[in-house]
């Protein structure tokens, strides 16, 4: 075969350390915007970028071309340094350890969409630590709490 054809949509979840609320009305639009043009760098098209407060929500065309921790450790380690040059009131910012990346079918992608998009009307009834398990449930991930949050 003399091609390589490969659509991998993923769901990518991480938070700031501690979930402490950084992503403030006055970066998270640049942010999200930020983050989709460093998928867009590593060619793994972004479909929609979305999050709360203290986490961040991607879902992307994976490229067959990177492996998906590679891509997370680009996305987290360049926003890092990029929002602490945005005010003194970022100079403490820091993505949490790990993150978790989650298949999604071709015809879930507008599901997945919508979830992503409405962020702040979900978190007015769901925790982060609550959506995040119920990720983890959902896709039958086994995984032991006391190394989840640190």
């Amino acid at each position: 075969m003399p091609q390589s054809l490969v659509k991998n949509y993923i769901h990518i979840v991480f938070s700031t350390k501690g979930r402490y609320p950084f992503i403030d009305e006055q970066i998270k639009s640049e942010l999200f915007s930020y983050l989709a043009g460093i998928c867009k760098n590593k060619e793994s098209y972004p479909i929609v970028v979305g999050g709360h407060v203290d986490h961040i929500h991607i879902l992307c065309l994976l490229s067959r071309k990177i492996a998906l921790m590679n891509l997370v450790e680009e996305l987290k380690s360049h926003s890092s340094k990029w929002i602490k040059t945005k005010g003194k009131q970022y100079d403490k910012f820091y993505w949490q350890n790990g993150y978790g990346g989650f298949s999604v079918k071709s015809s879930d992608v507008d599901v997945v969409t919508n979830y992503i998009q409405k962020q702040e009307d979900h978190h007015k009834k769901v925790s982060f630590t609550e959506e995040y398990v119920n990720f983890l449930n959902k896709y039958n991930i086994e995984y032991d709490e006391r190394y989840v949050w640190d």
